[in-house]
């Protein structure tokens, strides 16, 4: 048997050739970006744009600083500490092909609980220009309908009473903030890449309600100084699973702690507006633009959205991956429907897109075989999901008397799920921040149908609508009578 190769910088040159590696010296290589939350997506989104400028002679200027704050991401850091920061990224195309490449944009990672010092002083060093995030929409602190910073945070309460050694992202900032302008400096850029609407402007609001609080002239002067663009990002990169790690090594004798798996796609929408430069990002594929906000909301009201519209129907209905469910018409049939019919209207123009084009390349995208990207991780955190990203379209297809049963009646499947028991009476796990009290709501689906959406934490005064109320419940009762599948063939048949 033929021994592994440890990814680590010694070992490059021995690599499989079908292995890419980076063409740059890394020791070249310096930090210009820090990163709040480094797990796959970042991998294979970001890092991957960079090392791409990096492979082209640019660039090298702007490593990324990993930075870790959640007690999960210390393996995080062992692992890529281990491997001197490199990760293998494997593109699974649908044909079995994989693509493998080896990322060297990472050039360093701190988690923050063990020395917060270490990064806030990082992040006040001037050559730090930009500080990204992919924290998930959880990680922004905000209320889900009044969308205001939530102060009760006793992490957020514990960092405005010990602003030195903050515990969240927003005092590791904001110190690191105040040092800048302490010490002179210009501001760097906060750069969200989360998948919230207008994830720059959320960012803006919440860092500089939390600077405002912690000391008026600061928030004033992040109000005013620092830039938050805004951006769209895409590319559908499961959780890595064992047997990821394992292909990995028996197709390519590969030994990666923790690679990183996604489909061919990958965009990239970001506003042009940043403090203190940017790398060279339209070289290598991102659309760089004035108005970010044609292009979030086709992804999040087609692509999200349509997640949440296929995930607990086909999770209820026997399936556990997201191909397996693209893959059968029926299901297919009422995606296409949701998205023409009823998320479509409520979009302008998107320059540059055809959306009929689009509605089918992500069917294509979702019944890719190779991602086995599972109804779990979709049906996740789905309380921070569904409020942003398909609600929307129901609120708006409402005022403009347009058609809504099928979101409707995935809200209605969310109700269904979160009782926790599939239609062969197996426990579901549900993983959501809100999952006690959301199961406790929906102990009562049968005898109290419309406690779900009356919950106006969640759903704000959409409950009380009377033909969003009609849907909802049409679809919860059959749901429950009929099943899953059922259900989606009367949406179909509409």
């Amino acid at each position: 048997m033929i021994a592994l190769n440890a990814l680590n910088y010694g070992n490059l040159d021995k690599l499989d050739p079908r292995v890419a590696i980076p063409n740059y010296d890394r020791r070249s290589v310096t930090p210009g970006i820090v990163h709040f939350g480094v797990g796959g997506f970042h991998r294979a989104h970001q890092a991957m744009y960079l090392d791409d400028l990096m492979n082209r002679g640019q660039a090298l200027d702007w490593g990324i600083v990993g930075v870790g704050v959640m007690p999960g991401d210390r393996r995080m850091r062992e692992i890529l500490a281990a491997q001197d920061h490199l990760y293998t990224l494997v593109v699974k195309h649908p044909d079995g092909h994989y693509e493998p490449r080896v990322i060297g944009s990472i050039v360093d990672y701190l988690f923050a609980p063990d020395d917060p010092k270490a990064v806030i002083e990082m992040m006040a060093d001037p050559g730090i220009r930009i500080v990204s995030l992919t924290v998930t929409e959880g990680g922004y602190n905000f209320h889900p309908v009044s969308g205001e910073f939530n102060f009760d945070n006793p992490d957020v309460q514990h960092d405005l009473a010990n602003p030195d050694v903050p515990r969240t992202s927003f005092g590791l900032i904001v110190e690191a903030l105040r040092l800048r302008r302490e010490r002179g400096a210009a501001p760097f850029t906060v750069m969200s890449c989360d998948n919230i609407q207008g994830n720059g402007e959320v960012a803006h609001r919440m860092f500089t309600a939390y600077a405002r609080r912690r000391d008026a002239d600061l928030g004033a002067w992040v109000e005013a100084e620092v830039p938050f663009p805004n951006s769209m990002v895409d590319r559908i990169t499961p959780v890595t699973t064992s047997p990821d790690i394992e292909e990995l090594a028996s197709r390519f004798n590969v030994e990666d702690a923790w690679p990183v798996v996604c489909e061919p796609f990958t965009q990239w929408v970001l506003e042009d507006r940043f403090a203190s430069g940017r790398p060279a990002f339209e070289e290598v594929g991102v659309q760089v633009v004035d108005d970010v906000e044609p292009y979030e909301l086709m992804k999040l009201r087609l692509l999200n959205a349509s997640h949440q519209a296929l995930c607990y129907f086909g999770y209820l209905a026997g399936f556990h991956y997201a191909h397996e469910v693209c893959q059968d018409p029926l299901f297919v049939n009422f995606l296409l429907d949701y998205m023409t019919r009823e998320a479509t209207p409520t979009l302008a123009p998107v320059p540059g897109v055809d959306l009929e084009v689009y509605r089918h390349t992500l069917i294509e995208r979702f019944a890719n075989p190779e991602i086995k990207d599972t109804l779990a991780r979709l049906c996740a955190e789905s309380s921070d999901r569904i409020p942003k990203w398909l609600l929307p379209v129901i609120r708006e297809q409402l005022a403009h008397e347009g058609e809504i049963h099928r979101a409707a009646a995935v809200v209605a499947s969310w109700a269904r799920y979160v009782e926790g028991k599939d239609e062969q009476g197996k426990p579901i796990e549900v993983v959501d921040r809100l999952k006690d009290e959301l199961v406790a709501i929906a102990a009562n689906n049968r005898h109290q149908p419309t406690t779900f959406i009356d919950n106006r934490e969640l759903f704000g005064d959409l409950g009380s609508d009377a033909r969003f109320r009609k849907a909802y419940l049409e679809a919860l009762g059959r749901l429950h009578g009929k099943g899953a599948r059922a259900t989606v063939e009367a949406l179909v048949k509409c």
